[in-house]
């Protein structure tokens, strides 16, 4: 089963009747990486699906799980000239810690205030197959994904996680599409061209 919608919030009917007609707290997973539409998709999730991952303390209830996932590609280490104190892999292993450091950080900074519990998971391997395994062995209840708004043919010639998990994930995922551009900006394409 698999959900399109908007991260402005349009076409979300058909993923907020299902949730409300379970009204019981759901284990959710995001995968981020560093594109804008991973971080529309966790902020969609955030305000559309807060009631069913976030914690009620007077009411004594446990809340759901919101687990945000990096999968860093497989890290193929080669023969660098020798030469510094640190070598070149080391350094690319740091950079790397950094960065997802920098991302993590951001992405919680989204779900501060909304009292959700969150956890993180940093995987090694190809993004498509390790979030699909990461679904089946987490038993999440919903994987949610961003659209990057990939063409039929880009698509096709590139592979697209989203599309890799919709086919192969054996739980329910939801792709939140890039928001629409308005119509001030296309209207001020067509006047440069």
């Amino acid at each position: 089963m698999e959900t399109y919608v908007d991260a402005s919030g349009v076409d979300e009917t058909a993923a907020e009747s299902s949730v409300e007609k379970h009204k019981k707290k759901l284990k959710v997973m995001v995968a981020i990486d560093e594109s804008k539409n991973s971080f529309d998709a966790l902020q969609w999730v955030v305000e559309h699906l807060r009631d069913v991952i976030s914690a009620e303390p007077e009411t004594g209830q446990e809340g759901g799980l919101l687990t945000l996932v990096h999968v860093h590609p497989t890290y193929l280490q080669y023969i660098y000239p020798s030469g510094g104190t640190d070598s070149v892999p080391e350094q690319v292993r740091k950079a790397r810690e950094e960065s997802t450091t920098n991302l993590f950080t951001r992405a919680l900074e989204i779900c501060r205030g909304k009292m959700v519990k969150t956890e993180t998971m940093i995987l090694e391997g190809d993004p498509k197959e390790m979030i699909c395994q990461a679904v089946e062995q987490t038993h999440v209840d919903l994987l949610v994904l961003g659209s990057r708004g990939l063409g039929m043919i880009k698509r096709a010639f590139l592979g697209s996680v989203s599309d890799y998990c919709a086919q192969h994930a054996k739980r329910p995922i939801l792709i939140v599409r890039p928001p629409r551009e308005t119509s001030t900006s296309s209207t001020k394409e067509h006047k440069i061209k």
